[in-house]
């Protein structure tokens, strides 16, 4: 058995993080010492790694929740899943690699943009959560999106990053996440996310808030719009929003 602060050193994700995986079900440790602390046995362990790699594969938590946790679930085949989706996710970044490279060499502009396209591991990855079947959610952002085009659903995610831009600059400053000025942002980024993707309820949010200071390519695309630190500053104030509604 190992405690919450082994499995956060060996696991290199925060102990909050952990203990709101256990609140919302979807990581329960397998028992607890007389004082109440958490303790993690190999099959949590197990079961974490499965978590992250699809953390790593920018799958949702409400998504991983509901592939994890269904009847159907068979480990061997979430890990082929998972390869195939890396093999695509490496195959497109040893391409984003080479075009870097070339634009380096070359005198002149070379306008390919073939490395730039998602779409085979866009469609590999809706067929794999289809496989286990798809939140509510989920099904909602499909329908709303039969009809955009792929260069709306662009359009759209830049107004999206545009709105982390004022908690960067809060971030810079050094504001309070809590401050009126970064609760009212945020909430405008719950209301964006509903009106364009899903209903976004307080605990989705909270759920993407956690994403959002991960450090992973939510946290790299954020930062790379609104300056560094605005993902981990949004992770704080959408904390302190989620927690203030729930009261």
């Amino acid at each position: 058995m190992r405690t919450i602060h082994e499995v956060s050193e060996l696991a290199g994700i925060s102990i909050r993080t952990l203990r709101y995986y256990d609140k919302i079900g979807l990581l329960k440790p397998a028992a607890h010492t007389d004082s109440g602390y958490r303790l993690y046995d190999d099959a949590n362990l197990d079961r974490l790694q499965q978590i992250l790699l699809f953390r790593e594969l920018e799958f949702s938590l409400a998504d991983i929740q509901d592939i994890v946790g269904s009847p159907d679930f068979d480990r061997r085949r979430a890990l082929e899943q998972q390869v195939k989706l890396l093999q695509l996710k490496r195959k497109r970044i040893d391409e984003l690699l080479k075009l870097a490279e070339d634009l380096m060499e070359e005198e002149g502009c070379n306008m390919s943009f073939d490395a730039f396209d998602k779409s085979k591991m866009r469609e590999y990855t809706h067929q794999a959560k289809a496989s286990w079947g798809t939140t509510s959610e989920w099904q909602e952002y499909e329908n709303r999106s039969k009809g955009r085009s792929e260069q709306d659903e662009m359009d759209l995610g830049m107004q999206l990053m545009e709105l982390f831009v004022p908690l960067g600059r809060l971030a810079r400053e050094g504001a309070d996440p809590a401050c009126a000025e970064a609760q009212e942002q945020v909430a405008k980024i719950q209301t964006f996310i509903s009106e364009h993707y899903y209903p976004c309820t307080d605990e989705i949010f909270a759920q993407l808030g956690l994403s959002y200071g991960a450090g992973g390519e939510f946290t790299r695309n954020i930062n790379a719009v609104a300056g560094d630190d605005a993902a981990e500053f949004a992770s704080r104030a959408i904390l302190g929003l989620t927690k203030g509604q729930d009261t």
